[in-house]
C-alpha cells in the first residue's frame, strides 16, 4: 500500500524533484491514510471525525515511532529527534496531514518538511534573524490586538493551533516552549477581550479586523459567535477575517463540528444582513494537502455564504518552483478557494533552511503572471522586516543581490521609515557568502547600502 501512495504523490509537482505533470483538478478520493500501520483499520467515517483527529494528532517522537511501525527506520527517526532538540516549535500534526508525507522518501517531502523537523537539514541563522521579525509586539495596542495599518488591526486571542508549523512567524509565542525557546503560550480568555473590542470601537478609521493567533479553528462555537457579533456591531467594521489552517489540515472540521459550522453560519449571516464582508484566510502551500476532504470543507463553507482566501508561504524544498505554485494555486481556485497572498519567508530563527531569495520569488511571481486569471493570481509579497507590512515582492527601492540585503519603505504605514530584508547567505553566490564571512566587510558594505538608501528617499521626498 505504501508503494502505491508514493506513486500517486509522486506524479504532483510539488515534490522536491520538481518535475512535471500533467495538469489535472483530479481529488485524491482514496483512504490513504491505511498506508500508515496504526490506521490501517480506521474507516473513512472514524477519520472524518474531527474529535479522532484531534485525540489522535501526533505530539511526541514516541508517537512518531508507535504509529509508523516499521515504516520507516532508526536513522530517519534519530534525525527527528535531532531536529526537534533545534526547532523552536513543539510537534503536532493532524492524522489527516500526517498521513499525506510520502514516508518512503520523508527526507524530501515537502509536507513533513513544514512540520517534522529533521536535525540534518538545520542551518545556523542569519546573524540578522529576529525573533520578532515583524515588530508585532512593539505595535500591540491592547493585550491581543496589533495595529501597524492605518484601516485594519490583527486580532489574536490564542496562540493555540491543531498542528504546528516549522517556518511559523511567531514561534517566538506559538507551540509552547521547547528545548530552544521558553513560551508563554495561552488559550482564549473572553473575559480579557474587552479591551480590544473598545480600542476598534474608539478608533473608527479601522475598517478590517483580522481573527488569527494561534488557530481560530480551536476557538470554541460561543467564542466564534462572541468575536464576530461583537465585531460586526461596530458601525466602522466593515469586514472580519477568520484566520485558519484547518480547511488545509483538518477539513473534517467543517463537515462533523456541526456546533462550530453554526456559529460561523451565525456569524456570516449577521454579516450579509449588514453588507459586511466575513471571510475566511486558510494556508495551503501545495497541492498535496488538497484532497476530496478540502472540496466537501468547501461545500460546507460555501453553503454558509464564507469566502474563502488563501496565503501560502514560499518554503525552500516545498513549493519553491514554478510549476508546484501554479498548480497549488488552480486547483485551489476550482474549489472557490481565492489565491490570495505568498509570502516571502519570514526572517525568524530556526527557519534558514526553510527561506529562499527576494529573486527567487520575483521570479515565482513573474511567472504566476498571466498564466491564470487576475483576481485568482495571488501576490507575492515580502512582509518587510521590522514593521513595515506587506510589500509588492519588486517594490523595494534597493536590493544588492551580491550580499543578499533588499531594502524596502512604507509610506502609507511606516512614512520616513526604512527596512531591510536579508538573503540566506547559504543561497549567495561564493563572493557574497566571503563578505558576510568577513566582518569587517560585511559592516562596510551594509553600511555604503543603507547610506544610498537613504539618499534615495531624501530624494523621493
Amino acid at each position: 500500500m505504501l508503494n502505491e501512495f508514493s506513486s500517486a504523490l509522486n506524479e504532483s509537482p510539488c515534490t522536491q524533484s520538481g518535475a512535471r505533470a500533467p495538469f489535472s483538478y483530479q481529488l485524491d478520493d482514496t483512504e490513504f491514510w491505511r498506508h500508515i500501520p496504526a490506521w490501517s483499520e480506521i474507516d473513512s467515517k472514524t477519520f472524518g471525525d474531527h474529535r479522532w483527529q484531534q485525540r489522535n494528532s501526533i505530539t511526541t517522537l514516541a508517537r512518531i515511532r508507535e504509529t509508523l511501525g516499521e515504516l520507516v527506520g532508526s536513522t530517519l527517526i534519530d534525525d527527528i529527534d535531532a531536529g526537534l532538540m533545534r526547532t523552536r516549535m513543539n510537534l503536532r500534526l493532524t492524522p489527516y496531514v500526517f498521513s499525506r508525507i510520502n514516508w518512503a522518501n520523508a527526507e524530501n517531502d515537502p509536507v513533513r518538511r513544514q512540520f517534522i523537523p529533521l536535525g540534518s537539514q538545520f542551518i545556523a541563522d542569519h546573524p540578522l534573524a529576529m525573533d520578532d521579525s515583524l515588530a508585532e509586539d512593539s505595535n500591540k495596542v491592547t493585550p491581543y490586538l496589533i495595529h501597524r495599518y492605518p484601516d485594519k488591526a490583527l486580532f489574536l486571542p490564542t496562540t493555540l493551533c491543531p498542528v504546528y508549523c516549522s517556518f511559523c512567524t511567531r514561534s517566538r509565542v506559538v507551540g509552547g516552549s521547547t528545548a530552544v525557546k521558553s513560551k508563554s503560550t495561552y488559550g482564549a480568555k473572553p473575559l480579557g477581550w474587552d479591551s480590544t473590542f473598545d480600542y476598534i470601537s474608539n478608533h473608527p478609521e479601522i475598517e478590517d479586523i483580522v481573527i488569527s493567533g494561534g488557530d481560530v479553528l480551536l476557538l470554541r462555537p460561543k467564542q466564534i459567535s462572541q468575536i464576530g457579533i461583537s465585531l460586526l456591531s461596530i458601525p466602522s467594521v466593515r469586514r472580519i477575517r477568520f484566520a485558519t489552517k484547518g480547511v488545509a489540515i483538518m477539513p473534517m472540521k467543517f463537515t462533523s463540528d456541526i456546533e462550530w459550522v453554526e456559529a460561523l453560519r451565525e456569524v456570516s449571516r449577521l454579516g450579509r444582513d449588514l453588507m459586511k464582508e466575513v471571510s475566511l484566510h486558510t494556508h495551503f502551500n501545495t497541492d498535496r494537502e488538497i484532497t476530496v476532504w478540502t472540496s466537501r470543507a468547501m461545500k460546507t463553507l460555501t453553503d454558509i455564504g464564507v469566502r474563502v482566501r488563501n496565503q501560502s508561504v514560499l518554503i525552500n524544498g516545498v513549493n519553491n518552483s514554478l510549476d508546484c505554485l501554479r498548480y497549488t494555486m488552480k486547483k485551489l481556485a476550482n474549489l472557490l478557494i481565492q489565491p490570495y497572498y505568498i509570502y516571502q519567508h519570514d526572517l525568524v530563527p530556526g527557519c534558514e533552511h526553510l527561506r529562499t531569495t527576494v529573486r527567487k520569488s520575483e521570479g515565482m511571481s513573474l511567472g504566476l503572471q498571466g498564466s491564470m486569471a487576475g483576481f485568482n493570481t495571488p501576490r507575492v509579497v515580502c512582509d518587510a522586516p521590522g514593521g513595515g507590512g506587506k510589500r509588492e515582492i519588486s517594490s523595494y527601492i534597493l536590493y544588492d543581490q551580491e550580499i543578499g540585503v533588499s531594502v524596502w519603505t512604507s509610506p502609507a504605514a511606516k512614512p520616513g521609515a526604512i527596512f531591510y530584508y536579508y538573503d540566506p547567505i547559504h543561497l549567495l553566490e561564493e563572493k557574497g557568502q566571503a563578505i558576510w564571512a568577513n566582518p569587517s566587510a560585511i559592516d562596510s558594505r551594509l553600511a555604503k547600502v543603507r547610506a544610498e538608501a537613504t539618499a534615495r528617499l531624501d530624494f523621493a521626498e
